[in-house]
């Protein structure tokens, strides 16, 4: 699922090119071949042919036996050399299956003088098969493509917003460490919560222009104070450059101010209390995420007041900051972890 979120460009061209493959080995290398296969599958000119020829033979042998064993099967086989017969000019032929069909219904083609509606011309499309299924197993992979990335557009709850990469915008990501950062947008997602929503953990990918992967962030439940009651969110942010995992805890107005609960929070990241329109910033070596509470409410039940979400709402705004950042220095981190 990872390289679906990342690159679903590879994922298209890789069904693209197992269709091709598919098309070439079933069709070129290893085609499948028919078997058990009876007249009434054959196409209408060759049926014609083996129609003709065996009411030439019966009129000769009078072997019912045969005609019965060959056309046994093919419930339709007297309409068809009944209109077979219509279509055919030579009274002699047109004798010889009428004779025929007498031995599948006993009573032959009555309608023959009457006359039957008009043959219908034999279909030649055959040949195009194979360049029609091409056609629209390609178009059918278009299609999936396209929905693919609307959708990925279009996430809900926790939706990538459109930035726009030609035109600048106005703001300015701001750096934990107090200085402002030359920074360069990558992109806005949106996370929405709701009571009752007891597995909320959204997720994004931070690409860059390029499609190039940068890090992830997301939002999540942190600490429940009830059964699908939520009283602390968590937001966090991986860059691929920082070995970190730069996390922040949201906490409803109980939370912050229980000792305990913060206590218990503490381990997993700064404790932020809730406030609407407040912007919380998660920085790394080479990303910034700021983080704005747009939707704020409390639930009202038996819990202690403002313990729990009703409905929380953060946009989450991804910076990457100018430099060539390489590899992790993990070595590094190690050495500083046992110091």
């Amino acid at each position: 699922m990872e390289i679906v979120q990342k690159r679903p460009v590879i994922l298209v061209l890789g069904i693209i090119a197992g269709l091709l493959l598919g098309l070439l080995i079933g069709w070129g290398i290893a085609p499948v071949e028919y078997s058990g296969a009876g007249p009434q599958h054959m196409h209408p000119r060759d049926q014609a042919n083996l129609l003709y020829n065996l009411a030439d033979v019966y009129s000769f042998d009078n072997n019912r036996d045969r005609v019965e064993e060959t056309l046994g099967r093919w419930d339709e086989a007297d309409q068809v050399i009944c209109s077979l017969a219509q279509r055919t000019e030579d009274q002699a032929s047109v004798a010889r299956l009428i004779a025929l069909a007498a031995v599948l219904n006993s009573s032959g083609c009555p309608d023959i003088v009457a006359g039957v509606p008009a043959p219908v011309e034999e279909e030649e499309g055959g040949g195009n098969l194979l360049l029609t299924c091409f056609l629209g197993l390609i178009l059918l992979a278009l299609f999936g493509a396209i929905v693919m990335v609307l959708n990925r557009q279009k996430r809900t709850p926790g939706s990538r917003l459109d930035v726009g990469y030609d035109n600048p915008p106005e703001a300015v990501a701001i750096s934990t460490s107090g200085v402002e950062q030359q920074a360069i947008p990558i992109a806005r997602f949106q996370s929405q919560y709701a009571h009752g929503r007891d597995i909320y953990d959204d997720s994004f990918s931070i690409e860059n222009a390029n499609g190039d992967f940068l890090g992830e962030c997301g939002v999540g439940i942190s600490e429940t104070i009830a059964a699908q009651s939520a009283t602390a969110f968590e937001i966090w942010l991986f860059d691929k450059n920082d070995i970190r995992t730069v996390t922040k805890v949201i906490m409803s107005d109980h939370a912050f101010f229980d000792e305990a609960i913060k206590a218990k929070l503490a381990p997993k990241g700064e404790p932020i209390l809730a406030r609407q329109n407040e912007t919380i910033v998660l920085e790394t070596a080479s990303l910034i995420i700021n983080a704005e509470i747009r939707e704020l409410e409390y639930g009202v039940g038996n819990l202690p007041p403002q313990s729990f979400f009703d409905r929380f709402s953060v946009e989450l705004s991804a910076w990457a900051k100018e430099g060539d950042f390489g590899e992790p220095d993990v070595q590094g981190r190690i050495d500083e972890l046992n110091f």
